[in-house]
C-alpha cells in the first residue's frame, strides 16, 4: 500500500510545521561521520512515530524528513487503519524512508521515540513477532539502498514534532 503524504499535514497549518520544525531543531542535533562530509551526496535527518489507540487498534504515522541544516523537505502524517502501535512504528520508518530514498538521500540519520525497534533494527534485539519480521525485512531492504544508515532512539519529548503528527491523523491533539 503506497503512503500518503501531505506538505504539509492536512490538519494542520505551515506555521504549526514550522513551530513543531524549530522545537525539534533545538533539542536535537546530529554530527555527520567525517566519511559522509565529504561526498556532495544529501543527507537528512528523519523523526518518526508511530500511534495507536489501544493496541490494535486505530493507528496513524508521522515523521519528518529535514536536510542537514535543518529545512523541512516533508511531512507525513497518515492513517494506517487497525495496528499495533510496534507496527505503527515501523510503518512510519518505512515511509519516512521511502520518502527519503526519492529525494534523492543517500545518508541518512533516522531518529525514533521506540526502543524495542531502534533495538530490533540495530539487531541487539530479535524480531520474535511474525508480523513485524516482513517489516524488519522492508526496513533492511530500504537500508541496504542507501550509503549510510544510522537509527537512534530518543526520548519522546526529543519527538514531539513526530509525535504531533500521528497524533494529528488520528485527531486525538
Amino acid at each position: 500500500m503506497a503512503a500518503e503524504y501531505h506538505y504539509p499535514p492536512l490538519s494542520c497549518s505551515g506555521q504549526e510545521v514550522a513551530t513543531w520544525c524549530n522545537a525539534v531543531a533545538a533539542v536535537a542535533s546530529y554530527s555527520w561521520p567525517e566519511s559522509t562530509k565529504k561526498t556532495k551526496m544529501k543527507r537528512v535527518v528523519i523523526y518518526t512515530d508511530g500511534a495507536s489507540l489501544g493496541n490494535p487498534g486505530p493507528s496513524a504515522i508521522g515523521a519528518t524528513i529535514k536536510d542537514e541544516q535543518g529545512n523541512l523537505l516533508a511531512c507525513i502524517s497518515q492513517r494506517i487503519g487497525r495496528a499495533t502501535n510496534n507496527h505503527a512504528e515501523y510503518r512510519a520508518i518505512i515511509a519516512a524512508l521511502e520518502k527519503a530514498i526519492s529525494l534523492g538521500a543517500k545518508h541518512v540519520k533516522v531518529n525514533s521515540d521506540s526502543e524495542l525497534v531502534v533495538k530490533q533494527i540495530n539487531g541487539k534485539y530479535r524480531v520474535k513477532k511474525a508480523t513485524l519480521k516482513p517489516l524488519y525485512q522492508e526496513v533492511n531492504k530500504l537500508q541496504s539502498r542507501l550509503e549510510s544508515f544510522t537509527i537512534t532512539h530518543i526520548s519522546r519529548w526529543q519527538n514531539t514534532e513526530a509525535d504531533n503528527l500521528a497524533n494529528k491523523a488520528l485527531k486525538i491533539v
